[in-house]
């Protein structure tokens, strides 16, 4: 999972940097490995900064100050399998044709095939193993094919459907042509998310925006906007005359991925026309009438959540069972997200760096402890290990999204599937695992019904049920275990550690 951003400005004489760089902080939580933004500036020339680390960090004054040009775009990368050396930070860049960067959030599930395409048949050299640089060249060699010697609309729009005929998986992608525009486009299915807004200035001109969730375009005061739909692409010229839209693939289902709502999206964004905040709302109270049929509530005295995701659905919960609700657990915001950590020693050591238990809010107490989802069970063990030591008598478990069985295969780097605790287990046995007195789930049906919509009805749900919408990807799961055993292996291929495409802006 990852975040995606474009800004092109009306004002060509204005730079974009500092705007795409404020923008990133409010997508910092679709991923903590890495940052880069690349802008277009006069003539066509191409800048960028990008590297490992949090956004503060890679962007420093120094570097900004390259950062030149009216319009550009910006990257955070959540880590997939072996994907976390510097080389791999986003946007990837090819020269040719007319020199093109993109920004991918997603997964493509026939990388291996793909790469073959462009070995074999297009003879462009893919440098890294992110399935990123390949949708980017796909798209590239597809523009190739016109041969023509300055690129319109029509050009970008017919390359994405070569694009959308080959590639198979979850993306938005947000890209950049040189000295020419912006533009974007979204999976067939609508997976992953991806906005489009303006902003009218006091002159009457338009500035315009991409972005992965609708809370950076509120916040940037680009108030019209609306979701790409799937299948659906947009070009915006350098001069920001009117944009171009176009169904480019008819839509072969409208079916985001459920994890936005449940935990990947930030609270105060609306994806698809769905507020993720009530979402949450209605997730605690599905939860709350799952709890009263399984355990008598008087054996509950309070209700806890695990900050930060899983506030607004265990408040709406402990309201619905007409129990305290009390935050037992403090959070250190200094530490980041422990699930997008990108190895399970780092996750295990965070834990007790990024949360607190208050001994005034657990002991002598029967503790319901809410959170959004339980994936490795290595955070939720840690917690109720915590509970108890800060005194709770008993210690109950609930989850606001149902047992998670299955790899996410569309951006998210759950774990190998065996890793997860609820493989191949019963309730039972993962209560047992996670060492609580006991442990509820939501059901999928619940969970859906919080989210859906007239226009919205499914969701991408295979890591719950494991049954993906572009169907079985049996091959894909194994060429992933595969990578994963590689990675962790000695005989893996040394990565480089910078890009090679771009010269970074400022001094490293």
């Amino acid at each position: 999972m990852c975040g995606v951003l474009g800004i092109a400005l009306a004002n060509q004489s204005k730079v974009v940097s500092l705007e795409l760089y404020e923008g990133c902080h409010f997508l910092q939580h679709r991923g903590q490995d890495a940052a880069g933004i690349a802008t277009s500036g006069p003539g066509g020339r191409l800048y960028q900064c990008k590297g490992n680390g949090m956004v503060r960090d890679v962007f420093t004054p120094a570097r900004m100050k390259g950062l030149i040009g009216s319009m550009g775009i910006a990257h955070l990368r959540y880590p997939t399998a072996g994907s976390n050396v510097n080389s791999e930070a986003q946007p990837f860049y090819v020269n040719s044709p007319y020199g093109i960067c993109m920004s991918h959030n997603g997964n493509l599930v026939n990388t291996a095939a793909l790469r073959r395409h462009l070995d074999e048949d297009v003879h462009r050299h893919i440098n890294t193993d992110s399935d990123s640089e390949v949708l980017l060249n796909i798209f590239a060699s597809e523009l190739e094919k016109y041969n023509k010697y300055r690129v319109n609309d029509q050009d970008i729009f017919h390359a994405l459907e070569g694009v959308y005929d080959k590639c198979r998986g979850g993306y938005a992608c947000v890209g950049m042509l040189a000295g020419y525009g912006l533009f974007g486009f979204r999976d067939p299915n609508g997976i992953r998310p991806l906005l489009f807004g303006e902003r009218v200035n006091s002159n009457g001109t338009k500035d315009y925006m991409l972005a992965s969730e609708s809370v950076v375009l509120k916040a940037h005061n680009f108030t019209n906007y609306r979701d790409l739909l799937p299948g659906e692409a947009v070009v915006i010229p350098k001069n920001c005359c009117e944009p171009s839209f176009r169904q480019v693939v008819p839509s072969n289902s409208y079916r985001p991925d459920l994890f936005e709502y449940v935990y990947f999206a930030r609270a105060d964004s609306v994806l698809d026309g769905i507020s993720v905040y009530h979402t949450r709302l209605q997730m605690g109270i599905k939860l709350a009438e799952t709890i009263k049929k399984q355990i008598d509530l008087k054996e509950i005295d309070v209700v806890v959540s695990v900050p930060d995701t899983a506030r607004t659905c265990a408040i709406q919960c402990a309201t619905h069972l007409q129990k305290p609700y009390r935050e037992g657990f403090i959070k250190n915001r200094y530490v980041g997200r422990t699930f997008i950590m990108p190895n399970q020693k780092e996750r295990v050591s965070s834990v007790r760096r990024k949360l607190n238990a208050m001994d005034s809010e657990f002991k002598g107490k029967h503790v319901l402890i809410v959170d959004d989802s339980i994936v490795r069970g290595t955070t939720s063990k840690e917690i109720v290990n915590m509970a108890k030591e800060a005194g709770a008598t008993k210690v109950y478990f609930a989850s606001a999204a149902p047992a998670i069985r299955y790899n996410h295969i569309y951006g998210i780097d759950l774990a190998d599937t065996k890793q997860l605790v609820a493989y191949n287990r019963n309730i039972e046995q993962i209560t047992e695992e996670l060492g609580c007195d006991m442990l509820f789930y939501q059901t999928l049906e619940d969970l859906i019904s919080c989210c859906k919509t007239d226009k919205i009805t499914e969701f991408e749900d295979g890591v719950f049920t494991g049954n993906y919408v572009t169907g079985v990807e049996t091959n894909y799961l194994e060429e992933v275990e595969r990578a994963r055993a590689l990675e962790a292996s000695d005989s893996s291929d040394i990565k480089a550690d910078f890009d090679i495409s771009l010269y970074n802006s400022g001094d490293y």
